[in-house]
């Protein structure tokens, strides 16, 4: 029998949640030579940015060196800039174009009925019930994810005090995540206290290092981030002050090896794959919401140490961690009815 790695389980974890299947993967692997598929990337940040851009970013460089596949992307978007850069690709025929963050929702909703030969994709939430069969957007377990990290950041404080969050742009999607993260730390270890502080920012290191620093001072011995390029300064800071973290999006233990237990990791390079040999093979799943598992589209990762750094997380914390992690994923423990209720 065949063994896969656990990136050839994610690759065909998340086809089969598009609609794909393991035999519309091998069609659209073996797409057909004479039809080239354009892809573009939309991306608000930097591809840079340590994980949210560059991940995605990824998908579209292996694209690159796809046979049957034309890749580009543009990245620094504007918002007022947003409508211009669609229509642009959508003129110069391109057959698909992801608008990647929560920015892109609105307008390529209202763009996609001009274009109904192109087909679109938002790696954010639908935002209204009924949308055009030419664009999918997707629930990429934000909040579940959220969740698992304040249990995890709960699970491995020394001083059982206080735990905390650094967001990026201030939008119901971070929002959520701090109330996420708050629910899962509170919930886990019961006295402790979560906080968290919205920067209204992704790119800007120095003010994620001043939001962690905040935190710290204000007694919290464990930092998670979800803002890009901002997290990077609010692990640098934990580094600074010696207190634990966790990262987000990417692998980010080379940033802070001595305090970074684990990053979960979001599988957005094979995102942008998947639905771009979807769009090949013509099982693209237009006109609704994908909703991936939390363990389809995230994983924990620590570099070298596997998925945690058992230095900085003992094994009764990550066991502890695993099974609200299993819970989540399964439906077993709801987040959305937590953060609702």
């Amino acid at each position: 029998m065949q063994t896969l790695s656990r990136r050839q389980f994610h690759h065909l974890s998340l086809a089969s949640a598009l609609g794909l299947g393991l035999g519309g993967m091998r069609r659209a692997l073996a797409a057909n030579p004479n039809k080239t598929t354009k892809v573009a990337l939309l991306l608000s940040g930097s591809i840079a940015d340590g994980g949210w851009g560059q991940l995605a970013h990824e998908g579209i460089v292996a694209l690159q060196s796809t046979p049957g596949f034309q890749a580009v992307f543009t990245e620094n978007i504007g918002q007022a800039e947003i409508p211009q850069a669609t229509r642009g690709y959508a003129d110069d025929g391109y057959d698909l174009i992801i608008g990647h963050g929560y920015e892109y929702g609105s307008a390529l909703l209202e763009i996609a009925p001009e274009y109904p030969d192109t087909k679109f994709f938002v790696s954010s939430f639908l935002p209204e019930p009924s949308v055009p069969s030419n664009i999918q957007y997707a629930d990429l377990a934000y909040y579940d994810a959220s969740y698992c990290a304040g249990a995890l950041a709960a699970l491995i404080s020394e001083k059982r005090a206080a735990v905390g969050f650094v967001g990026g742009g201030d939008n119901p999607t971070q929002q959520r995540m701090l109330r996420a993260f708050v629910a899962g730390a509170e919930r886990t270890v019961p006295g402790i206290k979560a906080a968290g502080i919205i920067t209204g920012e992704y790119g800007n290191a120095a003010r994620g290092r001043q939001a962690a620093a905040t935190l710290i001072g204000n007694g919290a011995d464990v930092i998670w981030h979800a803002a890009n390029e901002t997290g990077i300064g609010a692990l640098q800071a934990a580094a600074a002050a010696n207190v634990k973290a966790l990262g987000c999006y990417a692998d980010q233990t080379a940033i802070a090896p001595a305090v970074v237990g684990t990053s979960l990791r979001i599988e957005l390079g094979e995102m942008v794959k998947t639905i771009a040999k979807s769009v090949a093979d013509g099982s693209f799943g237009g006109g609704g919401e994908w909703h991936p598992a939390v363990d389809v589209i995230w994983s924990p990762v620590a570099g070298a140490a596997g998925d945690h750094n058992p230095k900085i997380i003992s094994a009764d914390a990550w066991q502890q961690f695993r099974a609200i992690w299993a819970d989540v994923a399964s439906g077993k423990l709801k987040v959305a009815g937590i953060l609702d209720a």
